[in-house]
């Protein structure tokens, strides 16, 4: 079963409050994990990766928090899925050649890899700007 993890939906997730927020706004750890009910054990983990690949920005003290390092419509669903998930693969036979032993005759490879760009693309062009406006259009920060 293809299937998001836990984390990387958590991830989208704070990243989709901190977009809802005027760039450059800081908000603290415990209200967006409060606000987008995020366990209070996986955060830390999940910031960090977020921080690691410049997605976020941290600070930390007393008027520390978190931020968008970049503007929401430079932030995509990719971004946050292959951060968090690696590259998407949606069959072993799709890391190269010489790994299958019918490469040459298959017919079911060509079609996952058609699949395989279709949902890349879709993530790609999914940007937290058109998340937020959709959020705002239903009023609800989750699904």
């Amino acid at each position: 079963m293809l299937r998001i993890n836990r984390q990387t939906d958590y991830a989208v997730r704070v990243v989709l409050a901190l977009a809802q927020e005027p760039m450059g706004t800081r908000l603290s750890t415990k209200k967006i994990g409060k606000a987008m009910l995020i366990p209070k054990n996986l955060l830390p983990r999940i910031v960090a990766k977020l921080a690691q690949t410049e997605i976020i920005t941290t600070f930390a003290g007393r008027d520390g928090g978190l931020q968008l390092a970049r503007i929401p419509e430079k932030i995509t669903l990719r971004d946050i899925v292959q951060a968090f998930e690696g590259p998407l693969l949606l069959s072993e036979c799709m890391l190269g050649e010489d790994f299958c032993p019918f490469e040459e005759a298959c017919v079911i490879r060509p079609r996952w890899a058609r699949l395989q760009d279709v949902i890349l693309k879709e993530l790609a062009s999914t940007t937290f700007l058109d998340l937020v406006k959709e959020a705002n259009a239903k009023k609800n920060y989750l699904c």
